[in-house]
């Protein structure tokens, strides 16, 4: 009876046939219009939800999963899901590696399902064994049975959506798209829908949409808050044949865009929506009303809101501000000896810590990993007088690396926070360090504060 009603088998038949919807609102005084595909509307609320079962069947077509193996993957989340609900349904069990930059919501949703969560640093290379890659594949060759899609060389990840996304993008929209625009991961969204609609038409531009800091458009890998786009290494399952711009959005610019779609659209965003649709609209602002951009949405906000939609998150790393007398006067006030963030480096010997307190009157200094600009990431420690004070009475203590005698690193601040509310939190702690659009930029002290109010009572008074 069931079979005559318009009702699906299986939770894995509602995969893909997802709805395209016009931006009117953010796209105001854009005379181009702006469609975007919203992906949202799979079962694992993600695009991840076609490769994940493309990839699962080609598997089981070529007898590399058997009843109760364990699927193992790498992912940011969304592959994830997609694997998970896959998973649930042909009896599977599921180990997924992340990075501890993902949403806490990410976690704790893939655990929903059943999956066993291993969460790895995101600020060490590729190939370092503690890298969420290198976890994974280790994982499958210590666990009988193990398969591992690895979406980033799998085929059949650009493949899917060559057989499903392009096809619909192309009906959809009558044969009338001229761009279409998507955040570059695995590529495997941006290169299979770029493949089958150059196909239909060569003349379509296919332009990938990066966070500023990867290496699709020219940076070196290095750790940025926007999730699940962008890569630190090039994946086989990206080619850059097929695509004609890649265009690269600061994490600022990518919250902030995601946050007012939200609030114009009605449509909630994640991050890497915010930083596809940001270039959507940049690419859209050169055309006329007879071109047509499309826009693919990956994902939901919902994975998000303890960061991007959380304002006390977005205050603390520096993306918003309060009204009033805020932090950033006070960085703006301290003068030109001390640069704004001074740091040894975890490999630097414990004599250089020393040097540079002593240098600069300091009784604390920050441990980060990388050149300036720093990323939050970035951040390992902190060294102070009293751990240097303890350990002087070890042997070989001053060649000891910083990394080795360092203490947690220090609690970060909003360049946009009110001083009142910096204020408080000093009362926990000696120094903080300033936020600033995501990236450490300073080093604030209560000192600092009361230095700024003396001076400035004296200016009145003056």
């Amino acid at each position: 009876m069931v079979k005559d009603m318009d009702i699906a088998d299986s939770v894995l038949d509602l995969i893909g046939r997802t709805p395209m919807v016009r931006l009117t609102r953010v796209t105001e005084g854009i005379s181009c219009p702006v469609v975007a595909k919203v992906e949202t509307t799979n079962p694992g609320g993600s695009v991840k939800d076609r490769p994940a079962i493309a990839m699962i069947d080609a598997a089981e077509k070529e007898g590399l999963l058997s009843p109760g193996s364990t699927i193992i993957e790498p992912t940011s989340g969304n592959t994830g899901v997609g694997l998970a609900i896959v998973a649930a349904q042909r009896g599977y069990e599921c180990i997924f590696v992340m990075t501890d930059k993902v949403s806490s919501e990410k976690v704790d949703l893939l655990k929903a399902y059943g999956a066993e969560v291993i969460v790895c640093p995101v600020d060490v290379a590729p190939e370092d064994p503690r890298s969420y890659y290198s976890t994974a594949e280790r994982l499958v060759k210590e666990r009988p049975g193990a398969y591992r899609p690895n979406q980033y060389e799998n085929p059949v990840n650009p493949l899917s959506h060559y057989q499903t996304t392009g096809p619909e993008i192309w009906e959809q929209t009558k044969g009338k798209v001229t761009h279409f625009v998507a955040g570059a991961g695995t590529g495997g969204t941006l290169c299979g829908v770029g493949k089958y609609l150059k196909e239909q038409n060569p003349d379509i531009q296919i332009i990938a949409a990066d966070p500023e800091g990867s290496v699709y458009s020219g940076g070196d890998g290095r750790p940025y808050l926007v999730e699940g786009v962008g890569e630190d290494f090039w994946p086989d399952t990206y080619d850059p044949s097929l695509i004609d711009k890649v265009i690269a959005v600061t994490d600022a610019q990518s919250f902030k865009r995601a946050r007012e779609v939200a609030r114009k659209e009605g449509l909630l965003i994640g991050g890497s929506c915010g930083t596809a649709v940001d270039v959507a609209l940049t690419v859209a602002s050169e055309l006329s009303h007879e071109d047509l951009v499309v826009v693919l949405l990956p994902d939901s906000g919902r994975g998000y809101l303890s960061k991007i939609f959380n304002d006390q998150w977005m205050k603390e790393y520096g993306f918003i501000s309060d009204e009033g007398l805020n932090l950033e006067v006070i960085l703006e006030s301290k003068g030109s000896d001390v640069p704004r963030l001074l740091y040894v480096r975890p490999e630097d010997s414990v004599v250089k810590a020393i040097e540079l307190l002593q240098e600069h009157n300091l009784s604390e200094i920050v441990v980060a990993q990388g050149d300036l600009p720093l990323s939050a990431a970035e951040i390992k420690g902190t060294i102070n007088e009293v751990q240097l004070l303890d350990g002087s009475f070890e042997e070989g203590f001053l060649k000891k690396k910083c990394a080795d005698v360092m203490g947690p690193r220090l609690n970060f601040v909003g360049s946009g926070e009110l001083i009142s509310s910096v204020l408080l939190k000093l009362d926990q702690d000696q120094n903080i360090i300033v936020m600033d659009k995501g990236r450490p930029t300073a080093v604030v002290s209560e000192s600092d504060i009361l230095s700024y109010v003396e001076s400035s009572r004296e200016g009145k008074n003056g």
